[in-house]
């Protein structure tokens, strides 16, 4: 089983131009990877919201690659986005969950049902055409580059580690700099950076 920070280190290795959604236990480690325009982190918001927040993105700008970096508590809290997703035609989108089987930034709670449901196999029941699973660090790197080119929606699954990371806060001098601004003000600086065009 993989840990979440090298698997994030190997998908920021591989990152050019695209829109990247992270949520809850991925937006702390992602920022300490990346500082780029069009990170957004979905935090301080609704639980749940990462995958179909990205899906609005991917249909707003069809040009751009959009990723959701989405843990396995919050997708499970918004199963429909996986139908939504496949129904409104986006080729752009790549879903990645994050599967450690525990609520991680409230406490490491068991997500319910953890081990016994399938998220890929939800994947491809709600549509998906390219689903993919990693358990191994080296099966994802291999992996990325397919994942990350072509048609989408694409959805993937890293299987990780429970991890102890906690609460993400959205706080002035925040040394992560997307969670200094609130939420609204993170989503209209994001806004007016995919409004430049490329």
């Amino acid at each position: 089983m993989m840990k979440k920070e090298e698997c994030l280190r190997a998908i920021a290795a591989r990152r050019t131009d695209e829109v990247v959604i992270t949520t809850m236990g991925v937006a702390g480690p992602w920022a300490s990877l990346s500082d780029h325009e069009r990170d957004f982190a979905s935090v301080d918001s609704g639980m749940g919201h990462a995958a179909d927040f990205g899906l609005g993105v991917a249909l707003a700008r069809p040009d751009l690659k959009v990723v959701v970096l989405n843990g396995d508590g919050s997708m499970l809290m918004s199963l429909g986005t996986l139908v939504t997703v496949v129904d409104s035609g986006v080729r752009n989108l790549i879903l990645f969950v994050v599967e450690n089987r525990t609520y991680e930034v409230t406490g490491n709670q068991p997500v319910p049902g953890g081990g016994r449901f399938n998220f890929a196999e939800m994947a491809r029941g709600a549509g998906f055409g390219r689903v993919y699973e990693f358990r191994e660090l080296e099966a994802l790197k291999r992996g990325l580059p397919e994942v990350l080119s072509g048609e989408g929606p694409v959805f993937a699954t890293l299987f990780v580690e429970p991890g102890s990371e906690g609460p993400p806060k959205r706080q002035e001098g925040n040394p992560l700099r997307y969670l200094r601004d609130t939420i609204a003000g993170s989503a209209h600086r994001l806004r007016e950076v995919l409004a430049r065009g490329r």
